[in-house]
This record gives structure tokens, sequence and C-alpha cells, in this order.
């Protein structure tokens, strides 16, 4: 891909990357800098785990602005969970240990919002250090539980003593950990296949999504052009919108920034994407 098509440094878009078994997500990060060379700011929303497959959303130039709100995205996935053995990391490239327990019959899913305690290798902070760099130093390594939300788990095949399930889940979610919480039992196989809007089928890494298109997950607020100027520096804007949250403000020209409702009914830009 060329700067050009990437939109180019001031601009930016969001690549949907299928990322493969055995890279890690900063790899395909890396690959990418290579591709459009010094200058351009490259970043990514949301790790896959190495062993793990899918979509990766790579943001390209003034898209890793808005890194946050792209990571906050629901996420879909398509899980083989195996059973009758514990991974020490809950994925393949752990310590395997054979029960030989194997659940007959339909299992409980847990489905609505559940507290989960995330797996000592990941990517979660603890002192000030990853989880699974104290983890991977011999540390006992103990992550404080989380609220997330689960909102479709759902088993589609069984076969042997594996089964493939389809999970819809918030932002934060640990899958490897739904999978373990089941019994004996480990993700062997794990894919991502959309997040918020973005479809893993829609994948291109030569194609970069114009910033503009890739946030229409947000309300949009359109301005006049003095309301665009004062924006475009940062200023607060009075605009009528009466979405809650974050929205983005737009002109006739495109896209101009991110922005919040204050106390007053006023709209503060939170992050500027235009171009000065």
């Amino acid at each position: 891909m060329s700067p050009e098509r990437a939109g180019g440094p001031e601009l930016g878009g969001v690549v949907l990357s299928d990322k493969p078994a055995g890279v890690t997500s900063h790899d395909v990060v890396m690959e990418m800098r290579r591709k459009l060379g010094r200058g351009v700011k490259v970043g990514h929303a949301g790790t896959l785990d190495p062993f793990a497959t899918g979509l990766l959303l790579v943001l390209v130039g003034r898209a890793t602005r808005v890194q946050r709100f792209m990571m906050e995205l629901p996420k879909a996935y398509e899980v083989t969970a195996r059973f009758g053995a514990v991974s020490s990391t809950g994925d393949p490239e752990g310590e395997v240990v054979e029960t030989g327990v194997v659940p007959e019959g339909d299992l409980e899913l847990p489905v609505g919002t559940i507290r989960q305690r995330p797996p000592a290798f990941s990517a979660v902070k603890v002192g000030g250090r990853r989880a699974y760099a104290l983890a991977r130093a011999g540390n006992e390594v103990v992550v404080g539980e989380r609220e997330v939300e689960v909102y479709r788990f759902e088993e589609r095949w069984r076969s042997g003593d594996r089964r493939g399930f389809e999970i819809e889940c918030s932002s934060g979610t640990y899958v490897r950990s739904l999978i373990a919480e089941l019994g004996d039992s480990y993700c062997d196989e794990l894919r991502r296949t959309r997040i918020g809007p973005f479809e893993v089928s829609d994948a291109d890494p030569e194609r970069a999504i114009p910033l503009g298109e890739a946030l229409d997950f947000l309300p949009e607020v359109r301005l006049d052009t003095d309301q665009a100027r004062r924006a475009s520096h940062g200023a607060v804007v009075s605009a009528k919108s009466s979405a809650s949250g974050v929205v983005r403000l737009t002109d006739d020209v495109g896209l101009i920034a991110l922005a919040e409702h204050r106390a007053d009914g006023q709209l503060k830009p939170i992050v500027t994407l235009r171009p000065a």
C-alpha cells in the first residue's frame, strides 16, 4: 500500500487486516509501517493473541488519534474449545495438562453482565507492567476482576472433545477466560469475525477506509462554515444535537473533529481531525 492509498500521513484511514496465526498484532503494524515508510503513524485497535486469527483494525495517520473509540466497539468471535484438558495460558501455546474430563450434553453458557478475571497471560497491566511479562518471569499474577457484557454465546457444533462456539461481547472481554470457566477446557482456535460495523470478510490490506467513513458508527452533527472553523481549532461550538455521548462534527467538506457534550449543551472537540 502506498501512502496515497492510505489517505496520506495527513489524513489516514482504517485498514481491515485478516491476521494469520503465528504472528503478533505488533508484527502486522510493523509490516504496514515498512510499506508506508517513515513519517506515517501506524497503530491498531485491539490486540489479537499470536495463536488467534481474524480481524485487526490497523490505524493509519490521523486514525491513530481515534484508537480508544475503535477499541470500545463490541466484538464477535468464532471459537473452537477443547475439553478434557487445561492450559496454563488458556490456549494451545501454554502448558497443557490432560484431565480426560469431557462434559456430556448441553453446557450453561453465560450471557449478560458478568464478572470476569482476565488470564495471567494477558496484556492487562498489573503494577505498571503487563501481566504476561510478570507471568513469563515466574511471578504469581493475580489480575483484578472486571465487569463485561456477553451479548451472545451459542454452541454451533460438537466433535469428540471439541465444540464450536460463536460469541458476541463487549470490549475488554477475554474469550479465553469464558472458555476456561466452562470446565476442563481451553481455546484451541480463536477467530475474530467482527469489530463494531467492520467485518473480517471485508478485509483488504491494500485499502484504507477513509476516516470519515470509518467513524460512521458515531452520531453526526453538521456545522456551518463559522462553526467548522472554530471546531477545527478545538473551540467550543453551539450546535443542536439530540445524540448522547461522543459525536462527529462535519461540514460540507467532510470530517472535522470528534466532540462531547458539555453541561451547558455546547459541543467541545476532544479530537481534531482536519489538517490545519
